[in-house]
């Protein structure tokens, strides 16, 4: 994980292995007893902004949070 300030943003990039879909999948609605699956669901209602992208370590998706 890789965390910097910018200034206007927290930007935080979280890198991992993936998954074997090639487009990240966020669930309309988070199961709260749920044990897996609500990280990029959190990511994208708790971020200003955010994304992915593949590259040689893996997986890298990124969100910035407005400070």
């Amino acid at each position: 994980m890789v965390v910097a300030d910018n200034g206007r943003a927290l930007h935080v990039d979280v890198i991992d292995e993936g998954s074997a879909v090639a487009i990240p999948q966020i669930p309309s609605q988070a199961d709260p007893l749920s044990e897996s699956g609500r990280g990029l669901w959190l990511v994208r209602e708790l971020s200003s902004a955010w994304g992915w992208k593949q590259d040689e370590a893996g997986r890298v998706v990124w969100f910035e949070v407005a400070t």
